[in-house]
């Protein structure tokens, strides 16, 4: 009777120490390891902190804003398929913004609330980062470039973000959408929970015709694009002494990056207006001759 009531007791005790909810923790004693690197032994880290420092062409801070994310499970009931998800997939700021993010972790396990595509010289790797083991809270501070582009915020924790923890930051009018965005744009692979599955067709061969098109088009876009990177290389050139006050206080380094990172937005963008004009060209049939 007695190791029967003995293997209750413990059982039960073990049952109520696995199904106790965790702690909830305020991460605010962290330890700062340098370059904006700031951790704590409860699973709490900052990575890429910046709370004064100016990026390359910001005068000043143009405003200073505060945002409290959620990150859980029990945000992604409201878009089927997914498994986590923050409780916002869109952020819209001002270029030279400095934004405190007071990030919560709603879940048990593991999530992050992390940016990339940041200015290395400013931000270690080009990256934001904040994460939370367990339900709790950690704020962290960054201050945005002046441009006008659209980043991923997104948990990397393996699989989270392919399940839904995923959002768009646009800073000022923003490069567009992303795909994939929960609730914002579609996904560029749509789950399909259908019961039959479709055979893969086969690729038919190329004929002859059909290479010597191919290869004619990859010849025409090869030329293209080198044409593009001369004119982008000779635009960068013309303009460097009109942008010397969007340098300003940037070491030579800083600046050389900054000038590669424009040249790539701007051959992107003049390669996607040559693409358009050629098929608006291509799409009109010639016009035909009158006798009249």
């Amino acid at each position: 009777m007695n190791k029967l009531l003995i293997t209750a007791l413990l059982t039960l005790t073990f049952s109520s120490t696995v199904l106790a909810k965790k702690e909830f923790l305020n991460h605010t004693k962290l330890m700062n390891h340098g370059d904006g690197h700031f951790m704590d032994m409860d699973g709490g880290m900052i990575m890429g902190q910046n709370t004064d420092t100016l990026p390359g062409g910001c005068d000043e801070i143009s405003a200073t804003e505060e945002i409290t994310v959620h990150a859980g499970h029990k945000y992604s009931e409201k878009f089927p398929g997914t498994m986590f998800a923050f409780d916002k997939q869109e952020y819209h700021f001002k270029p030279c913004t400095k934004l405190t993010v007071h990030f919560i972790n709603d879940d048990s396990v593991r999530h992050q609330w992390m940016m990339h595509g940041l200015p290395k010289y400013l931000y270690p790797k080009g990256m934001f980062h904040m994460e939370i083991t367990g339900p709790g809270e950690i704020s962290g501070t960054l201050i945005f470039p002046p441009n006008d582009k659209t980043y991923l915020v997104h948990c990397d924790i393996a699989q989270h973000m392919e399940k839904g923890m995923k959002a768009q930051l646009k800073i000022g009018k923003g490069s567009g959408d992303l795909p994939s965005i929960p609730g914002v744009t579609a996904y560029v692979i749509q789950d399909d929970y259908s019961d039959s599955i479709p055979e893969p067709v086969a690729a038919k061969p190329l004929t002859a015709k059909e290479k010597q098109a191919a290869s004619k088009a990859a010849a025409e876009n090869k030329s293209a694009i080198s044409g593009v990177l001369i004119i982008g290389l000779a635009v960068g050139l013309i303009l460097a002494p009109l942008l010397a006050t969007k340098f300003k206080g940037m070491s030579a380094g800083e600046v050389v990056s900054s000038i590669f990172e424009m040249i790539a937005q701007f051959i992107g963008l003049v390669t996607k207006l040559i693409i358009g004009l050629i098929k608006m060209v291509s799409s009109k049939k010639p016009l035909e001759l009158s006798d009249k």
